[in-house]
């Protein structure tokens, strides 16, 4: 019985792992000083933007974000930074999350911190997001986790089939949550990768 009792706190302790990913992110977030919508915009201007890049809304929490490229050893290619937001708690600046492509053109592995820790956040969650064909969306699907247990009363071949297992179940995707481009609007006019004259 206690042997069992240690195999099932071992599958829970695996299966939180899978939800958090800290070897591809930061633990916490940091706030980048200085950062706001206008200083985002002057950022986004003077760059040459990729699709993603730009000032984003995020009706469901009514924030105002920026996602700009950033450089990392994990293949993440953008970061998610709070530029504005009704939560005085938030500050301007603070890293929400992270991006990173995947083999998909429309498709990127997306991390956004779940939990706060005092003035920080933490514990990055992963799903994935799905860019639509004119990249003024940005959209996702949080991760929803149950827990399956099975028990053989039976207990036939009790070696080959234990008497008790635990197995992670994804619960059936829901509507779609995510963000909604607001700068620049369609690129101010000019496709994406294009030399843009000031």
């Amino acid at each position: 019985m206690m042997r069992q009792a240690t195999h099932i706190a071992l599958m829970i302790a695996a299966l939180l792992s899978l939800t958090v990913r800290a070897g591809d992110v930061p633990d916490r977030s940091m706030v980048l000083a200085g950062v706001d919508e206008d200083s985002m915009r002057v950022r986004l201007d003077e760059s040459d933007l990729q699709p993603l890049e730009g000032i984003w809304y995020y009706p469901n929490e009514e924030m105002t974000l920026g996602i700009e490229r950033y450089q990392s050893v994990h293949n993440i290619g953008y970061r998610i930074i709070l530029l504005g937001s009704p939560d005085i708690n938030l500050m301007p600046g603070t890293v929400i999350g992270y991006i990173a492509e995947s083999a998909v053109d429309n498709k990127y592995r997306l991390w956004l911190y779940s939990q706060r820790d005092k003035v920080t956040l933490v514990k990055p969650l992963e799903c994935v997001a799905t860019l639509n064909s004119k990249a003024t969306t940005l959209t996702f699907d949080p991760p929803h986790w149950k827990v399956k247990v099975r028990v053989n009363f039976a207990r036939f071949l009790p070696t080959l089939f234990r008497g008790v297992s635990i197995v992670p179940d994804k619960v059936e995707e829901k509507l779609p949550i995510g963000f909604r481009k607001i700068y620049p609007e369609g690129g101010d006019g000019n496709p994406f990768n294009k030399i843009r004259y000031l």
